[in-house]
């Protein structure tokens, strides 16, 4: 196990740019296959009655051919021009993916108009800043909650000329002129087809490279969100220079569309390669389903932020405690092989043949079963992205047979990514080919590429402020690369924290650490240069601590009791010892309180993507930070608790401060 990346020898030298190791070479872009909607003809002409699309619906599996896709985008496009949609507009689209999703988009771009994904949580406020800032003139909804949402702002957003929804469930008797569904908009371009023969191909022959397809927002950690514009050539220049070496897919593949579209990396690993390689893409029914649907569709390929990936590390292990006492046997018997087979791996020492041998018995015995279980038995582009993944997940992902390979890049720009069988576990990859990193004098981390943004949507200060007149992207990240051409990612510049006694540490490192633990939810380090160590605000996993209490026979009644118990705060301190005993001192944890409460993206705790808003919990959560520095063993907070009838209320309650 790797203790946390130095900040005190670096080899990295401030001012040199790196390059990608991998060559690639893709030839001229005919001006037939510069844009993503060209990309979408040539693969209906060429793969037409194939399979393209599976979605789950009431336990089924409902499938379209590339020739059904085609006739719902084409006349999806054709709606919206016969309703006005003009080139350079935003059609706006909030709702879990979807096929209509899918076909509301590729539409928008056939016409060389933007597509805007909204994260499905947003609350109508956070719509209403998204349509406004977007300048959204369409808006496309999923169902019943997301109509509803855009009705409660209408009267701001007199731009939207209609809200189309595709899921008619609940909607049978609203009767607003504003709304129309999914088919009436495809009713009217089959009606505007008939007058206007062969206007599809022509609108989409008319596409070009340099045209602004996406508005994708930025996660919004430290200020409000941007809208960066994404061009067909952004996300065709990273998909011809890196998919070959890095994430090669093939038209017989199959692909789980499970991140949110409005997500940039879904778009670039699973949006694209669909219509340029033309796999067939998987939506489950719904984020409940998530695990059985995994497991029925078992896709070679499939992106999940890293907190994803930390919860299911966490349900693997809670599954494997719960299970027989055989497979329990196996797991402890093998899983010490498996990782003394990765640490020689990583080492570059020779493997032993009797390791071999007994890693050989341990995929039939239990880690071949182990992924059949969750879908990952035929998994080559298994990906994360997002906040950098602890290298515990990794290296327990890759023990049980998984090869979990991270990216680092921006809703800006590609970056670095790992090669398939050159994982190291501490750094997030090799430059991307198209890509140059530089590390600035601050540890900054510099990207300059064609794959780029094409700067934020009219907003010219900002942009000039995040790219410099060399072409730079300053990423706001530290880290730096390592002798064997790997970045190691550290944090962000800002949440990089010296303590009083003028040690470094990195607060993220530690928090994905702590939550490799299946008890750990989600956890906030907190330092700071008048502040002599490190402290943690934590939130439990509800139902595998509720688990436990109930093996342990502990009597609990709501979240609030059960995370003020004195076993639970025992539980997690072993947990906070056990990520301790890997640490420098000076990063080591030295005193915790367990929240009464989960952090919330809807209280601005979190952003739709599930980052920590650190400015916005250590204000909320101030007084809880000065009962650690100062000495205290506990605060009084106030608490919401839901009864199970419904009813609301608010408690107080004493979060106790934990020592170790």
């Amino acid at each position: 196990m790797e203790a946390e990346p130095s900040t005190r020898s670096i080899p990295t030298k401030p001012g040199k740019i790196y390059t990608s190791r991998v060559s690639t070479t893709f030839g001229e872009v005919t001006p037939d296959r510069d844009t993503l909607p060209k990309n979408f003809l040539l693969r209906v002409r060429e793969l037409a009655d194939r399979v393209a699309m599976r979605k789950k619906r009431y336990g089924i599996w409902q499938e379209y051919t590339w020739n059904e896709v085609y006739r719902h985008v084409s006349e999806f496009c054709l709606g919206l021009v016969s309703l006005g949609l003009q080139a350079g507009e935003t059609v706006a689209i909030i709702g879990d993916n979807d096929p209509e999703f899918y076909w509301a988009q590729i539409g928008a771009h056939s016409a060389r108009a933007k597509s805007f994904g909204i994260f499905s949580d947003a609350a109508p406020g956070e719509l209403l800043f998204a349509i406004t800032k977007g300048e959204a003139t369409f808006l496309v909804a999923q169902d019943q909650e997301q109509v509803d949402k855009a009705l409660a702002i209408k009267d701001k957003i007199p731009a939207v000329r209609k809200i189309i929804y595709w899921d008619d469930q609940g909607l049978w008797n609203y009767d607003d002129p504003l709304l129309a569904s999914f088919e009436d908009i495809e009713a009217l371009g089959r009606q505007y087809a008939q007058s206007h023969p062969g206007l599809y191909e022509q609108l989409v022959a008319s596409t070009q490279r340099q045209d602004i397809i996406l508005l994708s927002m930025t996660s919004g950690t430290t200020s409000l969100p941007k809208l960066a514009m994404i061009s067909n050539w952004r996300l065709l220049y990273g998909y011809l220079t890196s998919f070959e070496k890095f994430a090669r897919s093939y038209s017989t593949d199959t692909w789980l569309s499970f991140s949110p579209m409005a997500w940039l990396t879904e778009q670039a690993f699973g949006f694209t390669p669909f219509l340029m390689d033309g796999f067939i893409v998987h939506f489950p029914e719904g984020p409940e389903t998530v695990p059985t649907d995994m497991r029925e569709v078992a896709p070679a390929g499939l992106l999940f932020p890293s907190r994803v990936w930390e919860n299911l590390a966490s349900v693997i292990q809670v599954r494997i405690n719960d299970s027989s006492w055989w497979n329990r046997l196996l797991y402890r018997a093998f899983m010490p092989v498996a990782y003394h087979v990765i640490d020689l791996e990583d080492q570059e020492k020779p493997i032993p043949p009797h390791l071999r041998f007994a890693r050989w018995l341990g995929e039939f015995a239990i880690f071949e079963p182990l992924r059949d279980k969750i879908g990952l038995t035929r998994a080559r582009n298994s990906l994360t992205a997002g906040s950098a993944l602890s290298p515990d997940v990794i290296r327990f992902f890759r023990a049980i047979g998984v090869e979990l390979r991270q990216l680092y890049a921006s809703t800006e720009s590609a970056g670095t990514m790992h090669l398939p069988g050159d994982v190291k576990l501490a750094s997030v990859g090799v430059v991307m080919p198209g890509v140059e990193v530089k590390i600035a004098d601050d540890q900054e981390i510099l990207l300059r590429t064609e794959a780029m943004f094409s700067g934020y949507f009219n907003d010219p200060e900002s942009t000039a402020k995040a790219i410099d007149q060399e072409g730079w992207y300053h990423t706001g990240d530290a880290g730096y690369m390592d002798d064997h051409g790997h970045l190691i990612y550290l944090d962000r510049v800002t949440d990089m924290i010296e303590l009083a006694n003028g040690e470094k540490f990195s607060p993220q490192y530690i928090e994905g650490r702590l939550k490799f633990s299946p008890y750990i939810q989600d956890v906030m380090a907190v330092g700071g240069f008048d502040m002599h160590f490190v402290t943690c605000i934590i939130n439990i996993n509800f139902e595998n601590v509720a688990r436990w209490a109930e093996k342990n026979r502990i009597v609990f009644t709501t979240f609030v009791d059960l995370s003020q118990k004195a076993e639970v705060y025992n539980l997690i301190k072993k947990e906070i010892e056990h990520v301790n005993a890997t640490l420098p001192p000076a990063a080591r944890v030295q005193k915790f309180v367990i929240l009464h409460k989960a952090f919330d993206a809807d209280e601005a705790e979190l952003t739709r993507t599930r980052k920590l808003r650190r400015r916005a919990l250590e204000q909320k959560y101030g007084q809880m930070l000065d009962a650690m520095y100062g000495n205290r063993d506990q605060v009084t907070v106030s608490a919401e608790v839901k009864y199970r009838d419904g009813r609301t209320g608010v408690v107080e309650t004493a979060v106790k401060v934990g020592t170790l």
